[in-house]
């Protein structure tokens, strides 16, 4: 009986980014050009590394060819979608759809997280252990640390689409949110979201937490190190090589942090929506720049790769 009197709701209306649709209109082209240029950034960032045999196989630059992967597939689970509202008005999006959206939300995000982890290992190991760093940080550990960010990224977001899908929707079909998430997904449910919001503040925080916690566990060991290096050249060199890095998870991990580490009644979309805009479609961008510009050996890659292509 209780399957009888739920209204299935096929499509869902999402929040545009203004509720005016002039300001999106205008708003528009500018979210074009950044997504464009986090697609193109990072794409040129993956096919110079996997095109130069030089870099390929050092541990850093092939989870940074991943990352450079996973970060367009992340921009790419919501810019489009949202590119489209905000140019035509309609603001629809398919329950279907929403649902595939937030499992590829999720996925790609939390494999970001972890090959973000994984580089922090990789600086740990390469600073903390130079002489094991061969051995440690061999191709199939890496091949490894990479599949199982993918593998359980996805079995993660599998989960909690699935309980998603459990949830009616009767109330409203409006998600103050301008692309599919869980907290605003949860907020305009009429079902039961006890399970679904105590899997995301055990089973998920766990899943974030982990590599939030590899982070910070690799960065202290780090710092204990290099405060014991004696000249302060040496200790520049150390810290050089982790600046682009910690500057990837500061912003990644700032903007995250501030909108799901609180409870889900107090998701607002006004207040949140910068912050997402931050980190699906500011944070992408800015990750090549930020790894190219203060990466002498990456510059040079790029040089030969771009240098390729114009002969």
């Amino acid at each position: 009986m209780e399957k009888e009197n739920r209204t299935i709701v096929s499509e869902f209306v999402l929040l545009s980014i203004s509720s005016q649709q002039d300001w999106n209109r205008l708003l528009f082209p500018i979210f074009l050009i950044m997504y464009i240029i986090t697609v193109l950034g990072n794409l040129i960032i993956f096919l110079a590394i996997r095109m130069d045999s030089q870099f390929l196989h050092i541990p850093m630059y092939f989870l940074l060819s991943n990352l450079s992967l996973v970060d367009i597939c992340f921009t790419t689970a919501t810019a489009p979608k949202m590119l489209a509202n905000m140019l035509s008005g309609a603001r629809k999006i398919s329950y279907r759809g929403c649902l595939a959206q937030m499992y590829f939300f999720i996925a790609f995000g939390i494999t970001d997280s972890f090959l973000l982890a994984s580089m922090a290992v990789d600086r740990y190991v390469a600073i903390c252990r130079p002489l094991h760093y061969a051995t440690v940080m061999s191709h199939r550990i890496c091949l490894l640390l990479v599949a199982g960010s993918w593998l359980v990224s996805h079995l993660h977001s599998l989960l909690h689409t699935v309980l998603m899908s459990r949830l009616s929707f009767c109330a409203s079909n409006q998600v103050s949110h301008f692309f599919c998430d869980v907290f605003p997904l949860l907020k305009i449910s009429c079902s039961d979201t006890h399970l679904n919001t105590w899997v995301v503040h055990t089973e998920g925080a766990v899943v974030v937490n982990s590599a939030l916690v590899v982070i910070a566990l690799s960065y202290a060991r780090i710092l204990v190190v290099v405060l014991r290096i004696p000249s302060t050249k040496g200790k520049k060199k150390a810290f050089s090589t982790c600046g682009s890095h910690l500057t990837m998870v500061a912003l990644f991990y700032g903007t995250v942090i501030w909108v799901y580490f609180q409870p889900s009644s107090s998701f607002s979309a006004k207040k949140d929506t910068l912050a997402a805009l931050m980190y699906t479609m500011v944070i992408p961008m800015l990750n090549p720049f930020i790894y190219t510009l203060r990466n002498d050996k990456m510059k040079e890659a790029l040089k030969r790769f771009l240098g390729r292509k114009v002969n």
